[in-house]
């Protein structure tokens, strides 16, 4: 089976070169003016045009020739063919481009990407023999250089063909990114820009108008799908989403494809693909009521002459489009006349051929003239810059060209490389990678009658610069239309990515604390820890320092109650020294009494750090002083309280243990091991967790409080102590209510620590409650009165009976008292 189909395949080979040889012999009897695909001369120029469009192939069963003249015939083509003709002759009539040599040309339908190669190898082929082992210098190909294809898929076809003798391959259309890779297609350069611009200017345009929801259609073909890759890797990163794309064909099923647009509330569509394609496109969108939408064409369709006069084009919506600038080659019109005018061979057994049919001498030179000037520049600098090439290599510069040096396709490729020449006030040269370094694209809007006008450009060089006149666009709703998948969120509400496109998202308020910035749509950004903000904000704003100044008037009066305080207590201490032998002394505790006056003022010494700007040692201090000598006033009281109790209730039933308390003077040594065991707890409590400067942020959102932090490790230890000594004091005051009445100071502690006790519990309701600077001034103000408690409540009705009831400051009555405690009992 193999051999067979083998033999088959080289007897289908053999038939189409006998074919082309009896199509040449029937050829040659025509005129050279007879023929518009063949043209003798010293240095020949291949062709490549789809002068016929080979739309819908078919499977065949058989081997058999193409007839291309039974394919629609696409006119901008022939228009193009005709172009490359004229600048033929428009070389071969100068005198300073290649003076007195002439070009030649060998033109081909290539109609059809299968059945082009018997054409092509009689390109390459040396006195009619194919040899693609030979050396290159010992078998040349009588062809200089190759103008064509026209669409990339054809171009990868036929170039490597070419690439393998370095035969220069000009192409005026051929557009695919892969062309751009000189270890593939070393030989291979081209007028048009490839599909990497005109995306760039498609994403330009959406960008300018601020789509971001669009859909990219594109023939299923090489350069379709070039395109749709490129413009998928060009809006990576941006706010731009591919929300639909499909590939088209002649099997495609439209309907289909604008429901699914429609589905996804797309407004933008994108089309990328050749002018029948997109025809096909457009005509069944009219079919299909499609309305509303913003169509962006692509550079090979965009200047199409028909589509826009098609019936009920206006009811789709709006077409732009990017386009090459209209450019008139001076002379074409002319030639086209004359060229029209002349009788041509028409030979019937040519039509048997993909290449050289001679069918469209009906076509007047209107018709040529009018159609869509798509890639016409393209194939004039094309050719133009083949004949320069040449130019340089012949060293025709002297005003004659050197006919002695024998001119090779590599030779013409290395000028090619460096081409450097002025064409219609356009200077054209090519890059690293045989691409165009010159040039700019047009933007067109179809407008009411039917013309593409101009809108705006792109440049590429020697600028970058992008334009659109907005004001020339009548959009078909009247203002431009919007292309998004979702709308955009308000200020101060960020994005939440709902599907895999990022372009579809649901909004949500940023809550306070936090800010929006567009920088990044999808996070909402913390403030800094001296900002706030409200829910929904585009900023922070710097929070307001709070803390309680020595200039606050409740600081004022704090500190003038506890100079008081200080003041009082050297007064009482100077009575209670000046009548220290006194009943009223003794009872009130004789030489404790001094004690506990020195610690209350000492403990008075925290108030003063509760305000001004918090620091570390001040937050030390605020609780320092107090806990540790308060702890020593309560010590004290404790055992005035235990030693009244024990001298009237416990002293007669227990006498031993009377004796050892006086003996070893127990109060002090209770006194004393309290006093250490505090300063320890504060000692360790201070070392590992000390109070320190602490920034509140979280009590208001647009203050900021300067309060000391206190480490509840640290200060629990002290407080259960000065817990514990209230606790005892309590017990024992509480034991002594009925006592004599000059010795009942357990009445008074009592009533003391009740007041001590609502304080704080006072000043924890309100600081669990109420968050604010003044929780500070209550803080002193709670300590202050706790110092008062005992300074008023308990000296003060000692030194009332001092000064004003001086006959109830002497022995004989208190004696009286306890007399009649003791008959009582």
């Amino acid at each position: 089976m193999v051999n067979g189909s083998f033999t088959s395949t080289m007897k289908t080979f053999f038939l189409s070169l006998l074919l082309l040889e009896s199509f040449l012999h029937a050829s040659a009897q025509c005129t050279v003016q007879g023929s518009e695909f063949h043209l003798e001369g010293d240095y020949l120029l291949a062709g490549l045009f789809d002068i016929h469009h080979d739309s819908s192939p078919v499977v065949q069963d058989l081997p058999e020739a193409i007839d291309c003249s039974s394919k629609p015939f696409i006119l901008s083509s022939y228009r193009r063919f005709q172009l490359m003709r004229f600048s033929v002759e428009e070389i071969n009539n100068s005198t300073d481009l290649l003076p007195n040599v002439s070009l030649g040309y060998e033109i081909f339908d290539h109609c059809s990407d299968i059945h082009s190669f018997p054409g092509i190898l009689k390109l390459l082929s040396v006195d009619g023999l194919i040899q693609p082992w030979a050396e290159p210098p010992k078998n040349l190909s009588k062809v200089m250089a190759v103008v064509g294809t026209y669409t990339s898929t054809q171009a990868l076809t036929v170039a490597p063909l070419f690439m393998m003798d370095l035969i220069p391959m000009v192409s005026y259309g051929a557009a695919s990114s892969v062309f751009s890779r000189k270890q593939n297609f070393p030989s291979f350069l081209r007028t048009v820009h490839p599909n990497k611009d005109v995306i760039e200017v498609i994403v330009n345009i959406i960008q300018h108008f601020n789509w971001s929801w669009v859909a990219f259609l594109h023939i299923d073909d090489d350069y379709g799908n070039d395109g749709r890759e490129l413009f998928i890797e060009k809006i990576d990163g941006t706010e731009m989403c591919l929300g639909y794309t499909k590939g088209l064909d002649q099997h495609t099923n439209y309907s289909q494809i604008f429901r699914q647009i429609e589905a996804q509330k797309i407004t933008t569509i994108i089309v990328f693909a050749p002018e029948w394609t997109a025809e096909a496109l457009i005509k069944s969108a009219i079919q299909e009521n499609v309305t509303n939408k913003v169509w962006i064409a692509g550079d090979a369709w965009s200047l199409n002459k028909e589509l826009p006069k098609e019936k009920g084009i206006h009811n789709i919506g709006t077409i732009l489009g990017v386009s090459e600038p209209k450019v008139t080659i001076p002379g074409f019109s002319d030639f086209i006349h004359h060229s029209k005018g002349q009788t041509h061979c028409e030979n019937a057994e040519q039509s048997m051929f993909c290449n050289q049919v001679c069918n469209s001498s009906s076509l007047t030179p209107e018709e040529i003239l009018k159609v869509d000037p798509s890639f016409n520049f393209p194939v004039y600098a094309a050719v133009h810059a083949i004949a320069h090439a040449l130019h340089n290599t012949l060293q025709c510069d002297s005003g004659r060209c050197d006919r002695n040096i024998t001119a090779y396709p590599y030779m013409v490729l290395a000028e090619l490389k460096i081409s450097n020449f002025t064409l219609l006030n356009q200077s054209v040269t090519f890059d690293e990678n045989g691409d165009p370094n010159y040039g700019s694209y047009s933007i067109v809007f179809w407008n009411q009658s039917g013309d593409a006008q101009e809108i705006g450009f792109h440049n590429f060089y020697p600028n970058l610069y992008f334009f659109i006149d907005n004001s020339k666009i009548q959009w078909k709703t009247n203002e431009v239309p919007t292309s998004r998948c979702s709308q955009e969120c308000d200020e101060g509400s960020k994005k939440m990515p709902d599907g895999i496109h990022r372009c579809c998202f649901k909004c949500e308020i940023c809550p306070k604390g936090t800010y929006f910035n567009r920088t990044d749509p999808y996070e909402c950004i913390n403030c800094k820890e001296t900002e706030w903000s409200a829910a929904g904000s585009t900023s922070c704003n710097l929070r307001e320092l709070e803390f309680v100044p020595f200039t606050d008037i409740g600081a004022i009066l704090i500190m003038v109650g506890a100079w008081a305080l200080v003041v009082l207590t050297v007064a009482m201490s100077v009575l209670f020294a000046i009548n220290y032998n006194t009943p009223v002394v003794r009872s009130a505790g004789g030489p404790m009494c001094f004690l506990i006056f020195g610690c209350l003022c000492l403990s008075n010494v925290s108030v003063f750090f509760y305000f001004g700007k918090p620091t570390a040692s001040s937050c030390v201090m605020r609780l320092l002083p107090f806990l540790m000598f308060y702890t020593v006033s309560l010590a004290c009281f404790v055992v005035r309280s235990f030693q009244i109790v024990f001298i009237f209730k416990i002293a007669a039933k227990f006498p031993k243990l009377h004796s050892v308390w006086i003996k070893y003077h127990g109060q002090w040594l209770f006194i004393t091991l309290a006093f250490v065991t505090q300063a320890l707890l504060l000692l360790f409590g201070n070392m590992f967790a000390p109070a320190k400067p602490h920034n509140e942020t979280s009590w208001y959102p647009d203050k900021t409080f300067l309060i000391c932090g206190m480490s509840n490790e640290a200060y629990v230890g002290p407080v259960v102590l000065i817990v514990s000594l209230c606790f005892l004091c309590f017990i024992f005051s509480y034991m002594g209510k009925d006592l004599p009445k000059n010795y009942n100071e357990a009445k008074a502690i009592t009533f003391c620590l009740l007041l001590l006790i609502l304080t704080w519990i006072i000043f924890a309701t309100v600081f669990l409650l109420y968050r604010s600077k003044d929780i500070q001034t209550l803080n002193a103000l709670a300590i202050l009165s706790s110092l008062y408690s005992f300074l008023l409540w308990y000296f003060m009705p000692k030194c009332y009976i001092i000064i004003f009831q001086s006959h109830r400051n002497t022995q004989e009555y208190f004696q009286g008292l306890i007399q009649n405690y003791t008959t009582r009992k």
